[in-house]
């Protein structure tokens, strides 16, 4: 392993020890059809100071944040990250809606105008925001869709759209639909799994199934059945996503922490566990499903890994870490 991998890889660790607890509020309204509060409250601040995502390096003019590449990558140093800007989008609108001060309101906007001029569309894929970088992890060589992008672009142009009455924003909000109902080989970010439909935070050639990502797919969907509950197609795939999730979910429990992902490729780790701090936020997305649905499997499976999450399960868990990322080149 190189200097550089070393630095950066315990950088991350440190980081990863550091992880809070209690990761993101749960606002009190998740039903309602005047979107608010994201699902989990997103603080600007922390976004900016790096707390909640590392790899937001700069920002363009219009204040769109920009990522650093991942260790990985070697071909390309900055990228536009449509779930980082999708996530300070939010945030900026928690500050507007806390500050109701119309330069606030402007900023979020930009990040309206952002995904609205940044989307890929046409009438077989509908609309995706693509990432121009590769997934070496995932053997992708990019520009890659993704169903964590679909989300965030769903929830900032339904907002969009909320906040200025432009039926444009929604208009691209339903095209944006569309991704979810096709496999991940035909363009679409779905693997039609054993399971059931299962949305990709990372498409591949073999489903790769990350946890987080999954759950944050569902927050876009849900939110346009909110604004739109007389939409069909967003119906169905909110509820039978979320049955997916409901049936693969012990899956990821390893007995004493939960997966990253479940990807089962030949070029993969057989398992990858997840750091600290997304077995937090695992704890974090299934209460939140748990107070949405209340089913009471997510309410069951986040005790179960909140439970797990001690010191002792926390070195066990970074010994078979350090294999994972030696096998997908990141050590």
């Amino acid at each position: 392993m190189n200097l550089k991998k070393k630095l950066f890889m315990a950088n991350k660790f440190l980081t990863d020890l550091r992880s809070l607890k209690k990761r993101y509020a749960i606002p009190d309204d998740l039903h309602g059809p005047q979107l608010g509060y994201y699902y989990f409250v997103f603080r600007e601040q922390r976004l900016q100071a790096g707390k909640d995502q590392a790899l937001i390096k700069k920002f363009d003019a219009n204040g769109i944040p920009i990522n650093k590449t991942y260790i990985d990558v070697t071909d390309k140093d900055y990228v536009y990250f449509p779930i980082s800007i999708g996530q300070m989008g939010l945030a900026i609108f928690h500050t507007w809606l806390d500050s109701q001060k119309e330069s606030d309101r402007q900023r979020f906007l930009k990040f309206v105008d952002w995904f609205y001029d940044n989307a890929e569309v046409s009438d077989r894929l509908g609309a995706r925001w693509m990432t121009d970088v590769r997934l070496p992890q995932y053997h992708n060589p990019g520009p890659w869709q993704s169903a964590f992008s679909q989300s965030r672009g769903l929830s900032i142009l339904l907002r969009g759209y909320q906040l200025t009455g432009d039926e444009k924003y929604a208009a691209l909000a339903e095209k944006a639909l569309i991704p979810f109902t096709l496999a991940v080989k035909d363009g679409g970010v779905t693997s039609f799994t054993q399971w059931g439909p299962y949305y990709e935070e990372y498409t591949s050639t073999e489903p790769t199934m990350v946890l987080n990502g999954k759950i944050f797919a569902l927050c876009g969907l849900h939110e346009y059945t909110r604004v739109f509950p007389e939409n069909p197609l967003a119906r169905r795939l909110f509820d039978e996503g979320l049955e997916t999730l409901a049936k693969v979910l012990p899956e990821y429990d390893l007995g004493f922490w939960s997966r990253y992902n479940l990807c089962r490729a030949p070029w993969h780790p057989d398992i990858d566990p997840a750091t600290i701090a997304y077995q937090r936020l695992h704890v974090n997305q299934l209460t939140m499903l748990h107070r949405l649905s209340g089913r009471e499997i997510f309410e069951r499976y986040a005790k179960i890994f909140a439970d797990q999450d001690t010191l002792f399960n926390a070195v066990r868990m970074y010994a078979i870490k350090y294999r994972a990322l030696k096998k997908i080149g990141r050590l």
